[in-house]
């Protein structure tokens, strides 16, 4: 088979990285980093300029890409720069969903996010809900002609610079039923909506989102009432899909970063890269690297399949990028010794994000579960 890129995907993946080996350093992340909203709003016009966010939308809505080898051409280059900007919240979460449900005035909002002019962050994890997407509390009740929701969202990437927010809540049914879950656009500024901010160990900024009586309408729903389960799973998919190539990105960075430094630095009059013992842990790390990024391929090759084997591929990937990636973070780590942990060293962001994204669309453990699951059903 030829994994070859596209002649488009080759432009977009050169005119990121180009981009973001000019604008995107260590000292400029860390001044992100420590700035209030987390992330740069000039960061953020640029990509978007470049056409990086419409890559992450079809043509029928809006952009120019969509599939899973463009969001992998995308995060793979944002992975291996440390990005902290919330383009796959923003964008291939909520974006994504509001563009697959939305009605025509709701998919308007569509072209002002790819025009880089909109935020949005995906409220739909809970503080018991864990890695169960269908495992949703909060209510979602009819009182006359208005929708009144009512529960907590828990760590919701981008909530606070997010204009709209998309929100899973249960019209009917059990508390993990997947039946009876909708999606309900609602504006940042709505009544009895509450925004808690905090920083995310990885970079970027996250929130508890309250909704205490948040009336809407029933034009504020996304598709039809109570079926929204099976988009918030593809759309998690290729969030996960997304996230690999993310993870990917940025062991090549650490992998990297470790060839140069075991070249560099000297013991006994050569270079430490030299030594036998380093060496063989080195070629582990490509060994790794490999099998990583046959694993992405695989993933973003079957994004577009029916749900059984798409998600039999997702999981196989995550469970393989945690294990390897914890693999790389710690190895690159321990070859370098104390100047790994610095934060004005490229590496120590580096192994965070690696480390971060096991554990987020659910971990090794999670993934194996459920790909055994899967296989067997």
């Amino acid at each position: 088979m030829n994994f070859d890129l596209t002649e488009e995907r080759q432009m977009l993946q050169d005119t990121l990285r180009r981009f973001l080996r000019d604008r995107y350093d260590t000292a400029t992340r860390n001044t992100i980093l420590d700035s209030d909203s987390g992330m740069s709003a000039d960061i953020w016009a640029q990509l978007a300029e470049l056409g990086v966010i419409g890559a992450l939308f079809t043509e029928e809505q809006g952009g120019f890409g969509g599939k899973g080898f463009d969001l992998a051409v995308v995060f793979e280059e944002l992975g291996r720069a440390g990005v902290v900007e919330p383009v796959l919240d923003s964008a291939v979460l909520a974006g994504g969903l509001l563009a697959d449900l939305g009605n025509e005035a709701q998919q308007a909002h569509v072209e002002t996010l790819i025009g880089g002019g909109l935020h949005m962050a995906f409220a739909h994890g809970e503080p018991s809900s864990r890695y169960d997407l269908n495992r949703v509390q909060t209510t979602a009740k009819t009182d006359g002609d208005a929708i009144v929701l009512n529960g907590h969202k828990a760590v919701v990437a981008n909530a606070e610079a997010a204009d709209y927010l998309v929100v899973s809540a249960r019209e009917s049914g059990a508390v993990d039923d997947e039946a009876g879950i909708s999606l309900f656009l609602v504006p940042s500024d709505a009544k009895g909506l509450t925004i808690q901010g905090y920083a995310l160990l990885a970079g970027g900024r996250a929130a508890e989102v309250m909704l205490d009586n948040v009336q809407l309408t029933a034009a504020d729903r996304l598709g039809e009432a109570g079926s929204a389960f099976a988009a918030i799973e593809a759309r998690m998919a290729a969030a996960s899909v997304a996230q690999c190539a993310e993870t990917l990105g940025a062991m090549e960075t650490a992998t990297e970063l470790t060839r140069d430094y075991l070249g560099t630095r000297k013991q006994f009059g050569r270079p430490i890269g030299t030594f036998q013992a380093l060496a063989h842990r080195f070629s582990d790390l490509l060994i790794e690297m490999e099998q990583a990024r046959s694993a992405v391929i695989n993933a973003a090759g079957h994004l577009e399949e029916d749900r059984k084997l798409r998600e039999i591929n997702v999981s196989s990937t995550k469970n393989l990028m945690g294990r390897a990636g914890r693999l790389v973070a710690e190895e690159s780590i321990q070859m370098h010794g104390g100047i790994a942990m610095t934060q004005e060293y490229e590496l120590a962001h580096i192994a965070k994000r690696i480390t971060m994204a096991d554990h987020r669309f659910g971990d090794t453990d999670h993934h194996l579960e459920r790909f055994i699951a899967l296989v067997a059903a």
